[in-house]
């Protein structure tokens, strides 16, 4: 129901395929922190299987893509901006190649082999066999995460922050027509439900460059710097880190902020780039609820994965904290204004005390009868054996 014009719309949110790759995701790094073989075993990669199964099931060949090399594509979705629950000609059929959702079906297949890989050969028979998976299906899940298309916007438009290379959406995104924020924001003041209000004037968001929350950006949060490059020059797209800061700017001038997630993930893409402004969205996911910030929402219930996001700003996002390739990896940017931050970590069987200054970080380990572990900041690094303590400047 839009209670703006009093009538009811579908809803399309049975499109939105791309929450399996957040079961995905959550097992691979719950692997990644534990080093648990034993529920990946159990658990663990059959799920990341079956979620692989079911993206390449869901991806066609199309041949006329790549100058006629082909590609995989994966049509009528809904990613997780929301707005968009299809084109202006069919509002309610989806959108083609969202690009977060072919980049994410890629990384769930790549991690479904490398959950393969990292089992003891029986297990691994078993389950493959268990699953009736065979090498010819192997082969394919290979090709799909080689192959899968990814839409960028081919020319600079008129809008705002316009330029070649951005990460396009959704197939033709960079195609539809531009919004008068402006405009709407002088005559409705609050516009965080765009949608709602277009709906009401006879219009459809499905006909505009905007986006409800952040969208493609939900790569940048999920995903390192270097996750990116990886995942693209496997899928043999040049991708280079002036891109990032790019397409950050393209859709921050085109999102309306209808959902206090925006704010989390914002946030966290500015962080590096923009801290004033990174600041600005913190404060906002901070005030979601003591505020009240959506004009009534609170009242029907506290918005906990924005709380959640404000804890994972501070513990992930200023200390650059990551965990891939079997190593801990730091990248502080950690707000002077917050004094130092002080934590415990648990990673693979060690309690770590971490303490983050500015740039600085210091890592220390209890005295425990276990190997030492790799710790990386900026690319230098060190061996942390058990009792002892590593500084970064």
């Amino acid at each position: 129901l839009n209670p703006n014009s009093g009538r009811w719309n579908p809803d399309a949110s049975a499109r939105a395929h791309h929450i399996g790759v957040a079961v995905a995701y959550n097992v691979w790094q719950y692997y990644q922190v534990t080093g648990d073989l034993e529920y990946l075993i159990e658990n663990g990669a059959e799920m990341l299987a079956e979620i692989a199964r079911f993206w390449v099931s869901r991806a066609e060949f199309d041949e006329t893509y790549d100058h006629g090399a082909g590609r995989y594509v994966i049509r009528g979705v809904i990613g997780p901006d929301e707005f968009h629950s299809g084109y202006p000609d069919r509002p309610y059929d989806g959108v083609d190649n969202n690009a977060y959702t072919n980049v994410m079906a890629v990384w769930s297949i790549v991690r479904a082999l490398d959950a393969l890989d990292a089992m003891p050969l029986r297990d691994r028979l078993d389950l493959l066999e268990r699953l009736g998976i065979h090498g010819r299906e192997l082969d394919q899940w290979d090709d799909v995460s080689r192959r899968m298309f990814v839409p960028f916007h081919a020319a600079p438009g008129p809008g705002p922050a316009s330029g070649r290379g951005v990460i396009s959406q959704f197939e033709g995104y960079g195609d539809l027509a531009e919004l008068d924020w402006a405009g709407l924001r002088e005559r409705h003041g609050n516009i965080q439900r765009l949608d709602r209000i277009l709906e009401a004037d006879n219009d459809n968001v499905n006909r505009y460059q905007a986006s409800k929350q952040a969208d493609v950006l939900m790569l940048f949060y999920l995903l390192s710097a270097d996750e990116l490059r990886e995942l693209f020059a496997r899928l043999g797209y040049r991708f280079t880190p002036e891109q990032i800061p790019r397409t950050v700017d393209y859709y921050l001038h085109r999102t309306s902020h209808g959902s206090t997630l925006s704010g989390v993930v914002h946030a966290w893409v500015l962080a590096r780039g923009d801290r004033k402004r990174a600041m600005r969205y913190f404060q906002q996911v901070l005030m979601s609820d003591v505020a009240d910030i959506q004009g009534g929402t609170t009242a029907e219930g506290i918005h906990v994965a924005a709380m959640a996001g404000s804890i994972d700003l501070l513990q992930r996002c200023f200390t650059g904290l990551e965990i891939r390739s079997d190593r801990l990896i730091l990248n502080p940017m950690w707000p002077e204004s917050l004094g130092a931050l002080r934590m415990p970590i648990f990673f693979r069987g060690y309690r770590l005390h971490l303490t983050i200054t500015g740039r600085t970080a210091e890592v220390s380990v209890d005295p425990a009868d276990h190997p030492a572990i790799q710790i990386e900041c900026r690319g230098r690094v060190e061996t942390l054996d058990p009792g002892t303590t590593l500084r970064f400047g």
